[in-house]
This record gives C-alpha cells, sequence and structure tokens, in this order.
C-alpha cells in the first residue's frame, strides 16, 4: 500500500474476452490480462505499475466487469523529475483503452475512478457475479458465438436444472466443488443466488433499454435478474443485471447467481453439475449426494471455460 500523497490510486472497470488470454494472473511465457494491462499502462505514464485485480479469472474465461486498483504518480515526460497533479480519471480511460486498442483490442477500460490508497480491489470486494452460457441442441452454433458459450448437443430440463439450484443455494461446505490445488482458508461458502433461465437470442450482451425493449416486446422472454442490494455508484462496475440471448432459434440457457469470494473453477464445477442435472444423469438427490460427499471426485466433469463470464464486483463504496 502506498502512503505517498503524491500518488493516485485509481479503481478501473475493464471488460474483455478471454480466448486468448492465459488467465487473468501473471505467468511466465504466457500473455494474460494483467501483462497487458501493466504494458499499457508502463507506456501511458512512462513507468512500471503493479496492477491488483479484484477477481482471477481462468484461461479462456470472458469479463463482463473485472476490476483492479493500480498506483499512478504523474511524472512530467518534458521535465524529468517533476511531479504534475493527478490524471482525471476520464484522461485515464481514454488513454488506456488507446494503447489497448493497438495490443489486440481484447480488453476495453469501461470506468475509472480514483479511491483512497488505502482501498484495495480484492479485498474490498463484497460479491462477485458470475454468468454462465449453454447453447443446447444440435445445430452449429453461429460463427458468432465461438468460444463464447459451452455447445451442449442433448436437449436440457430446465426445471430439473432450477430444482438442483435450490439443493446448491445457501451456506454449504463446497469441498465437492473445490479443486484439488484450491489453497482458500476453508470449503465453506455461501451461495446467495444461483438461477437457471431459458431466453431468447441475441450472441451478445445488450444494453439496459435494448433488454427493457426485449422484455415488452417478446411474449416468450423467460428471464432472471440478480439485484444486489447495494449497487456500486460506478454503472459500469455493475452493468449487467439480466442477460439476453439467442442462437438462430436453438434454445439458450445459462446459469447465473451472486457468489461471495468464489473462484472462477468452482463456478464451472457448480455448472457441470447443472448440466447433468439437465440432461438426465444426475436426479436432484444425485446433486445432494454430491454436495455431502465433500470431495472433488463426486463432481461432475467441470463446464469448459469459454461459456463463463464475470459480470459484477460489488462494493460498498459511499
Amino acid at each position: 500500500m502506498s502512503k505517498n500523497p503524491r500518488i493516485q490510486r485509481y479503481l478501473v472497470a475493464i471488460e474483455y474476452i478471454g480466448t486468448r488470454f492465459s488467465g487473468s494472473q501473471q505467468q511466465p511465457n504466457f500473455r494474460t490480462v494483467v501483462d497487458v494491462l501493466e504494458e499499457v499502462f508502463h507506456k501511458f505514464i512512462g513507468q512500471p505499475v503493479s496492477i491488483f485485480c479484484s477477481s482471477r479469472t481462468d484461461a479462456g474465461v470472458h469479463a463482463l466487469s473485472n476490476v483492479f486498483h493500480v498506483d499512478v504518480e504523474r511524472i512530467s515526460k518534458r521535465k524529468p523529475g517533476e511531479v504534475l497533479p493527478p490524471h482525471e480519471p476520464s484522461v485515464v480511460k481514454r488513454a488506456v483503452n488507446h494503447f489497448l486498442q493497438r495490443n489486440d483490442g481484447d480488453i476495453s477500460v469501461i470506468d475509472v475512478r480514483c479511491v483512497p490508497n488505502d482501498f484495495h480491489a480484492r479485498y474490498k470486494a463484497e460479491e462477485r457475479t458470475y454468468f454462465y452460457r449453454l447453447v443446447s441442441g444440435p445445430e452449429p452454433l453461429t460463427a458468432f458465438e465461438k468460444d463464447r458459450v459451452w455447445h451442449v448437443q442433448e436437449n436440457l430440463d430446465l426445471y430439473a436444472m432450477q430444482e438442483a439450484c435450490k439443493v446448491l443455494v445457501g451456506h454449504h461446505d463446497f469441498s465437492s466443488f473445490r479443486a484439488s490445488g484450491c489453497q482458500a482458508n476453508s470449503p465453506i461458502r455461501t451461495l446467495d443466488e444461483l438461477h437457471v433461465c431459458e431466453v431468447p437470442a441475441t450472441p451478445y450482451f445488450p444494453s439496459t433499454i435494448e433488454r427493457e425493449q426485449s422484455n415488452s416486446s417478446s411474449s416468450n422472454s423467460h428471464l432472471c435478474s440478480v439485484k444486489p442490494e447495494v449497487e456500486l455508484p460506478i454503472n459500469s462496475f455493475s452493468n449487467t443485471d439480466d442477460v439476453v440471448d439467442s442462437n438462430n432459434g436453438k434454445s439458450t440457457l445459462e446459469e447465473f447467481g451472486v457468489r461471495r469470494r468464489h473462484r472462477c473453477y468452482v463456478v464451472r464445477l457448480l455448472v457441470g453439475v447443472l448440466k447433468c442435472a439437465g440432461t438426465g444423469e444426475l436426479t436432484t438427490s444425485d446433486v445432494e449426494k454430491i454436495l455431502n460427499a465433500k470431495t472433488v471426485t463426486a463432481a461432475s466433469p467441470m463446464a469448459p471455460a469459454c461459456g463463463l463470464y464475470l459480470g459484477r464486483v460489488k462494493y460498498d463504496l459511499p
């Protein structure tokens, strides 16, 4: 933590397509989200920085809104050593996006704000919302959905998946959904909300206005909404409440929920179980047995990374 009054800490919300990233955290000899961000900030301010993400995402996982903090000291490029007033958040957003577009353009800054120097993007996060997108049916995917959704060939039983959700919601020992190398202090976690819904179709996540128009114009649209008690004052940090999908008439299913400090592989293991409930491979009793077994060997195969999206990170900010 920096206590230098000349250094400004920024809280930054980003979106990214995870397909060509080897996860969010730094790894030697691999392209990661943090590596790209540190590179572009270096180009922007002319000195190295350290990026601290709120949430880790696995290779191939996407983010509608991940958040990080970064400390920046603005030094004059014309007069080396001269300290200038901090950049306005709008300047940071515009400049960083300029350099990101030159770096393949698969990350974008969607919001920036100034925060106190003791604010930590990871440890101050209260909840995280994930979305998982599944498309069921034998028809091939449109090219626009490649690496953005899990295509399940079988038909899925929505009711069976919803019943399985009821088993998993709550305060449980999630050892059955905990990877063998997990370093979390305890497997006991609270799963606040978990929903599966069938919705009609567009291969992207539309704006709030577009979602409202879709709701009013389509009688067969079945949307679920996750609305935390306290929304961030920065709209882009929590810019997705409902998700509308479409895939040329195929049945599109999404699972999503608010989770406290769950990691991506936990979510993917949960989705793997829900998918098996939908195909009839597991009953609700089987799901209960998996949860109570408290060993990851009891779980269904993990869902692929391509369908998972980090949707929102919740903070308690003034």
